[in-house]
């Protein structure tokens, strides 16, 4: 299918893309309209973050991708930790929020946004800043889904000292292959 938003993505209307190609239609195309051409999208497209659509910018209702998340039913609590980093990365560009030692997300949110604006610097296109930016999101997926699995399995993370990552890197990634 073809989905449609405004170009120049920047971290929410990247994150969507992310979604979309990865729980929603993996066989998705993304087109773009300019700013305040919103009207100019094709007929066939699904619109994102687009005023006046259900599945609308970010507003008081949330994101973006937290609305993608409601209106696709997805449950997965390391879908629902990325829809907060993105919720804080919003909140940290439009509000000034600025977040503490102790708010991990916010603080996740913060090196985020510094990926998201150098990939827009090295990438002209919003296709290729989607592209360079599909790996960033599988990261922290996957990150958060080994850790969500530790969670749940009341796991410890095996001591590593002096032993550098290896070890730890290692029983992570056998946590994703279950």
């Amino acid at each position: 299918m073809k989905w449609v938003t405004r170009d120049f993505v920047h971290l929410d209307r990247v994150a969507c893309p992310w979604l979309i190609k990865r729980f929603i239609d993996r066989e998705a195309e993304f087109v773009f309209v300019p700013w305040g051409g919103e009207s100019q999208r094709p007929a066939d497209a699904i619109p994102f973050a687009i005023p006046g659509e259900p599945l609308g910018p970010h507003d008081a209702e949330g994101t973006t991708f937290t609305k993608l998340v409601k209106h696709y039913k997805i449950s997965d609590p390391s879908i629902a930790e990325i829809a907060q980093v993105i919720h804080a990365g919003v909140e940290y560009v439009l509000h000034g929020y600025r977040p503490g030692a102790d708010d991990r997300y916010g603080q996740i949110a913060v090196g985020l946004l510094a990926v998201s604006e150098g990939v827009l610097l090295l990438n002209e296109s919003d296709n290729a800043i989607i592209t360079a930016s599909l790996p960033v999101y599988d990261a922290m997926y996957a990150n958060f889904r080994a850790h969500q699995r530790l969670h749940d399995r009341d796991l410890k993370l095996p001591d590593s000292a002096g032993r550098g990552p290896t070890l730890t890197t290692q029983f992570l990634r056998g946590l994703l292959k279950d």
